[in-house]
């Protein structure tokens, strides 16, 4: 048995990557920015920011991705063998590699060709539900992202869904395309409430819903890793400048309350958004053993509860299913899938 075991979910946007102990314990958690769309030096930069030895030897690295849907690949095949190869040369021969292929089971590096693609491809929130449905019977599982949502429903123990791939995800609205950090504004709402009437936004990438969260004091700044959509800073000032900027106007520092509201509305129509997506999800097993609770996951958990109290079902953290070190609570829920795959490989060797 290997004496540690990593787990990386190589995304987009970020790296996740959690450790555990000979025991399956999480003893160390790190998510770190890699906008991989800019090249795949990202990835090799957010690797030598960890802050934790990943060179050990007699370890297993077990690795999910969702990074290989940059653009900065031709394709989906060689988002996927690229990410394998430069993991594979920056860990050398010092680890075991397993790739995590879901119903492919685990495969290695040299493994992965153009038939196994499609099982690796996008498979984090796969990972995820495999554990999850070990630990609850009957649950909607909610991993709400900087970039996405994942929405799974988990019946009697089993996960249950109608789409593997991106594209029929995306159709199902088991993947929404939303997030807490990422998401441009318009892309959540066309118009807001504003001064009297109805203020059609700017159809520009102004600002984010990262603006609207740290406007409504929501998001936490340990995670809110990736630049601004004017490269500016993070404080309420600037969030609001850019906020205004949607409306087509200048910020004046009168206009906090209203710039405040603004955010709040367009944070309830994300929710909403999320909301009827659960609807749909649930309304597929309309019969659940009792009420599902909500398991919720992801830098935006936050509204994973506040969805759970607005469609009065239980609400359980996706932390409290591990019971590890309560100060690794927080890391853990964010970097969910990391902490999935890593124990999928622990239960596994």
């Amino acid at each position: 048995m290997a004496t540690r075991y990593f787990g990386w979910d190589i995304g987009g946007a970020h790296l996740k990557i959690a450790q555990l102990d000979e025991f399956g314990a999480v003893v160390n958690l790190q998510q770190i920015a890699c906008p991989l769309w800019r090249g795949v030096n990202e990835l090799i930069g957010a690797c030598e920011s960890v802050t934790f030895d990943i060179a050990e030897r007699n370890a297993v690295h077990a690795v999910t991705m969702t990074g290989e849907l940059c653009d900065v690949f031709e394709d989906r095949i060689a988002g996927v063998q690229q990410i394998i190869g430069l993991l594979g040369s920056l860990l050398n021969d010092r680890a075991e590699i397993w790739i995590y292929g879901g119903g492919d089971g685990w495969l290695k590096p040299t493994e992965v060709d153009e038939c196994h693609v499609p099982s690796v491809a996008s498979a984090n929130w796969l990972a995820l539900a495999t554990l999850v449905e070990e630990l609850v019977n009957d649950c909607i599982l909610l991993d709400v992202g900087s970039t996405t949502t994942d929405v799974v429903r988990i019946v009697n123990g089993e996960a249950r869904f109608t789409g593997r791939d991106d594209e029929s995800r995306l159709a199902s609205e088991e993947l929404v395309y939303t997030g807490v950090v990422r998401t441009p504004v318009i892309a959540v709402c066309r118009a807001v409430p504003y001064r009297g009437r109805w203020q059609n936004l700017a159809a520009e990438y102004f600002a984010t819903m990262g603006d609207v969260y740290r406007l409504l004091g929501q998001i936490d700044h340990r995670y809110d890793l990736m630049p601004t959509a004017d490269g500016r800073g993070k404080d309420r000032l600037s969030s609001a400048r850019r906020l205004a900027r949607m409306l087509g106007c200048d910020y004046e520092s009168s206009d906090l309350s209203e710039i405040c509201q603004v955010a709040a509305f367009i944070a309830r129509t994300q929710h909403e958004l999320i909301r009827n997506a659960i609807h749909l999800a649930m309304s597929r097993v309309p019969l659940f053993k009792k009420n599902p609770q909500i398991i919720g996951a992801g830098v935006g958990r936050f509204l994973a509860k506040r969805l759970s109290r607005s469609l009065d079902i239980g609400y359980r953290p996706f932390d409290s299913l591990i019971g590890s070190d309560p100060k690794l609570a927080e890391g853990i829920a964010v970097a969910a899938p990391a902490v999935a795959v890593a124990k999928l490989a622990w239960k596994a060797s």
